[in-house]
């Protein structure tokens, strides 16, 4: 499974570099110690960070690792983080990378409070063990989840390597058929892309869900669009509800099948680095060929559909290259986007480690080094892109699988922003009280 890399950090390369001091004024550590380390960091930061302008002019060399980077970090970072490639501990958990699977915690108009089960990852630890999207989870390790101790009971799953769940399905506005499913934790497979052709009103709409954006996914979306413009597909519905992100290519490689009057010279991304970085701008043609996988621009654009507008599914778990497609297809063609407001990580970044034979530093920085614009020169969504129709996707319960025509978002999108009720009940207000997969970044801080 693409791991939380993805989300945090998109790459925009594997930028390998070994840093060393240049100021004749920087202190000199013992090779190996924590100081020694700590100062490479600062280097590092030094030459790539975003805000490297606003780092400590003094910081504690003394610190742990962790800490000192957290010391140099702005205010307003939300997703820069480190790691030691030789401790698994300092990496980044989730239940979705640990178990694959997601859940949020609403509570419904009449103040019940229910787990819904939103995301089981094909081919997972959660998906062998028989979890399945829209089940109601009603314990975890024989204790009731509730609002109060939701926070809590993430952090127990998260701290185990073996969850007992007590399930059921709603029905008739309540929970049943409840049994218990153990999950362990494990590997979860790549996720394939899911794609469906609905008929809306004589003409034919394609759907298309995407998990993330890795590198060497051209051929998948190739193939995708191949079958919809044989089968005359005249509207897209793009499902990046659940996309963390990754490859900036390979979303720019997404955008370019999809509008009309695109060519090799078609400005796709700026970005906007410290002093250093600079200002870098690349055409839709040169982003898609920064993979050296990818299929090139001229062959993609043979089965592109040629549309004037597309609709996009998000949540508050859209981010990074999934923000990019939504931003980054707005100066070619209408977007209309369904559901709530993204995540708001509208920077880049890329891996920055010590190659030097032998290697010196085992820690590997993941730093915010560009802000990202479109072509009309638009960015600055640090808030989140908020969509023109928002629409609760928990409205109707049960919920139900994803590609379903009938699922809230979706049914929305076929209806013109409208809930359509198919055996679902519609729940009046929905409040989301907790949702499994807060950023870890973000809850580290």
């Amino acid at each position: 499974m693409k791991n939380y890399f993805t989300f945090l950090c998109f790459a925009m390369a594997a930028f390998l570099i070994s840093c060393t001091n240049n100021d004749e004024s920087a202190p000199v550590f013992p090779e190996g110690s924590t100081e020694s380390v700590n100062l490479w960091v600062q280097d590092s930061m030094k030459r790539y960070y975003y805000w490297a302008d606003q780092m400590p002019a003094k910081p504690d060399y003394s610190l742990p690792v962790k800490d000192f980077f957290k010391s140099l970090l702005s205010s307003q970072d939300r997703f820069s983080f480190v790691v030691n490639t030789e401790d698994s501990s300092t990496y980044p958990h989730s239940i979705r990378n640990m178990y694959g699977f997601d859940y949020t915690i609403v509570q419904l108009a009449n103040n019940e409070v229910v787990t819904v089960v939103k995301l089981v990852l094909q081919n997972s630890p959660a998906f062998n063990a028989g979890l399945e999207r829209g089940m109601i989870i009603t314990k975890v390790n024989g204790k009731v989840m509730t609002a109060a101790n939701a926070e809590a009971m993430a952090a127990s799953i998260k701290d185990q390597t073996v969850v007992e769940l007590t399930v059921g399905k709603w029905q008739n506005g309540m929970v049943t058929n409840e049994n218990n499913i153990t999950v362990y934790y494990g590997f979860s497979f790549e996720q394939p892309i899911l794609s469906k052709i609905f008929n809306k009103n004589g003409k034919k709409v394609g759907y298309l869900y995407i998990y993330d954006f890795p590198d060497g996914m051209t051929q998948a979306l190739n193939q995708k669009f191949t079958e919809f413009k044989a089968a005359g597909v005249q509207e897209l519905i793009l499902d990046l509800r659940y996309n963390y992100g990754g490859s900036v290519s390979s979303a720019a490689a997404l955008c370019s099948l999809i509008p009309s009057g695109l060519s090799s010279g078609s400005p796709f991304i700026i970005f906007k680095g410290n002093k250093n970085g600079g200002e870098v701008k690349r055409t839709f043609a040169e982003q898609i060929a920064y993979d050296s996988k990818a299929l090139d621009f001229t062959t993609l654009r043979a089965n592109a559909l040629g549309l004037q507008k597309v609709f996009i599914l998000t949540s508050n778990s859209t981010a990074s290259a999934a923000e990019i497609v939504i931003n980054n297809l707005k100066p070619y063609m209408q977007v209309i986007q369904i559901g709530s407001t993204t995540l708001g990580k509208d920077m880049a970044g890329f891996v920055v480690e010590d190659k030097r034979k032998p290697r010196k530093v085992s820690w590997q920085i993941h730093p915010v080094i560009y802000k990202v614009f479109n072509a009309n020169g638009a960015g600055e969504y640090s808030n989140g892109i908020s969509p023109q129709m928002i629409v609760n996707e928990y409205a109707g319960l049960p919920v139900l699988p994803l590609g379903d025509p009938d699922e809230t978002l979706i049914s929305s999108a076929l209806n013109g922003g409208y809930f359509k009720s198919a055996g679902q009940e519609k729940n009046g207000s929905i409040t989301i009280l907790y949702q499994s997969d807060v950023p870890p970044v973000m809850m580290e801080k």
